[in-house]
């Protein structure tokens, strides 16, 4: 097994870079991630991390829109973002001998952006159709909806979009003023795979990175939700088929049992053709196209849930398929030679995933804005491995009553 090795290095304002060095790649990736979020938002601001990420790229002090998009397309790469619930990366992927490029543009967006208002007035356009186009995806938009539900009345309770309404609000005082307020050093993490050196990074990103403003914030002072928040709700769409999602606030991103309810979601509603809910609802009894499980993991709870579309008529049926197997998990614990082979599958994904150099700089990039360090495949494994029979029964024990949205 090919260990990655990653250089973590921090700058006098507080900035860290994370580096991978791959001697023989043709791409390399540079980019800058951010724990600002849509959950960062004051009231009157939901929806603005998503929009400052679309409009960073409208303007700076010394580019024009076009110079900004033109300046990595031109040598053949691409300038990318893209805004979670609690995270914004800004990116770029390009051929070997880029880098200063890319670093000082992506710089330039972090510092120097304006925002001008000709160009906040077209992209609202733009992110008022994305909207739109969500909304009209039940598969997609139960999922907001959802924890619309399952974290009322807190910064996690909405949108990532937004809406028309928050849209009108947004001015250029307003996306500065988000950026101000979260877009420094210690709240972000830089981050390079390619083939040079750390050392010939870090001295390209200290000379173009040292004017962002220093700055911390202590997001572990988030309030924890509480557990047992329940609903059981049926909206009615009009629809020939029903999408329902099932689903339970978990320990979030720091609690030791992150690797249970890895191992757990992947044996239950994972990717795989065997996982069982999949073997259940779908082959055996031929009820949905479609069923998976996800966790979701936040600063301080996290979210497990389960999706699947059927016939209006097949929902009780798979809600009742469903909590049986998590019940079977819940009441008997797996034997050791089967459980091995629920690690070894999770395992071997892993180990496939890391052929997606993007994902994993990313994710060393995430990894080190929340733990200081980057839990690599290899230890990520070994933390699977480690789960035990009974910890997975638990674990499940805590899915028993699970909240409910339906859309028929």
């Amino acid at each position: 097994m090919i260990r990655q090795t990653y250089h973590i290095h921090t700058l006098p304002n507080g900035l860290r870079l994370v580096c991978e060095r791959r001697p023989r790649a043709a791409v390399e990736y540079f980019g800058v991630a951010v724990m600002a979020g849509s959950r960062d938002e004051r009231p009157d601001e939901f929806g603005i991390a998503h929009f400052v990420e679309h409009t960073i790229f409208k303007g700076t002090l010394k580019r024009k829109p076009w110079h900004i998009l033109n300046r990595m397309e031109s040598v053949g790469g691409e300038l990318n973002a893209f805004t979670t619930k609690e995270e914004t990366y800004i990116y770029s992927a390009y051929p070997k001998g880029n880098t200063a490029r890319a670093i000082e543009l992506i710089a330039d967006l972090i510092i120097n952006s304006r925002f001008p208002a000709k160009q906040i007035s077209i992209e609202r356009d733009v992110v008022a159709d994305e909207i739109a186009s969500y909304l009209d995806s039940p598969a997609d938009a139960i999922y907001d909806d959802f924890e619309d539900l399952i974290f009322k009345n807190s910064g996690l309770g909405h949108n990532i979009l937004g809406s028309e309404e928050t849209l009108k609000t947004f001015t250029p005082e307003k996306c500065v003023a988000f950026m101000h307020r979260n877009y420094v050093a210690g709240n972000m993490v830089a981050f390079y795979s390619g083939p040079a050196s750390p050392e010939s990074i870090l001295k390209l990103v200290e000379k173009w990175t040292g004017h962002i403003p220093e700055g911390n914030i202590d997001h572990r002072t988030s309030s924890i939700y509480p557990s047992d928040i329940k609903f059981n709700e049926v909206r009615d769409i009009a629809s020939h088929q029903s999408h329902t999602l099932l689903g339970a606030i978990v320990p979030g991103i720091y609690s030791d049992d992150t690797p249970v309810a890895a191992l757990l979601t992947n044996i239950l509603g994972g990717p795989g053709m065997n996982s069982l809910f999949n073997l259940s609802l779908r082959e055996r009894n031929g009820l949905v196209y479609s069923v998976e499980a996800t966790t979701t993991l936040y600063r301080d709870c996290g979210l497990w849930s389960v999706y699947f579309g059927c016939d209006n008529s097949d929902v009780e049926k798979c809600m009742s398929l469903i909590r049986e197997i998590i019940d079977r998990l819940a009441t008997d614990a797996l034997t050791d030679r089967r459980l091995n082979q629920y690690k070894r599958q999770l395992s071997g994904q892993m180990a496939m995933s890391r052929d997606n150099r993007e994902s994993c700089i990313m994710s060393a990039a995430r990894s080190t804005l929340y733990h200081g360090t980057v839990l690599t495949p290899e230890k990520n494994i070994s933390r699977i491995r480690a789960v035990t029979p009974s910890a997975l029964r638990d674990y499940a024990g805590h899915l028993h009553d699970l909240s409910r949205l339906t859309f028929n």
